[in-house]
């Protein structure tokens, strides 16, 4: 093998397109640009998203995403949280209280993440599945 007979992979350097070369080409005259406007310019360029002066969509639409409603009034809390309060019975207010939740949560779910040790009686709180057989095999209830 010498430096004068090495050639790249077969399809990997493609040949450039010839514009402007006369009609039989398929790319003379106006060179594959159409006629007149800005884009058969030479320059000319515009930002992504113009649509020539009208306000453009991405602008015309409002300005809001989307967050939940209720996910603002939900909050969350593990098991492991219940076995940290050293109380008998668990609802709204005390979690409210000791900071666990916020105070403008109006439901709670309690999630079957952690280990329950102790009976802890839950009052008015959602719990999963998990977290329902999680409190009653440790010998506490749901309510």
């Amino acid at each position: 093998m010498r430096l004068n007979t090495i050639k790249p992979a077969a399809g990997s350097k493609k040949v450039a397109k010839r514009v402007g070369r006369g009609i039989g080409s398929g790319l003379g005259k106006t060179c594959g640009r159409g006629h007149k406007g800005q884009k058969s310019r030479s320059g000319g360029f515009h930002k992504v998203g113009f649509e020539g002066g009208q306000m453009p969509l991405q602008k015309r639409l409002p300005k809001i995403g989307f967050s939940s409603r209720i996910a603002k009034k939900t909050g969350e809390i593990c098991l492991y949280h219940l076995e940290t309060l050293n109380v008998d019975t668990v609802d709204l207010a005390l979690l409210k209280e000791k900071g666990l939740v916020k105070s403008f949560v109006q439901k709670v779910k309690v999630v079957n993440t952690g280990t329950l040790s102790k009976a802890v009686k839950v009052v008015g709180l959602v719990p999963t599945k998990g977290a329902k057989e999680s409190i009653e095999k440790a010998g506490g209830s749901v309510e």
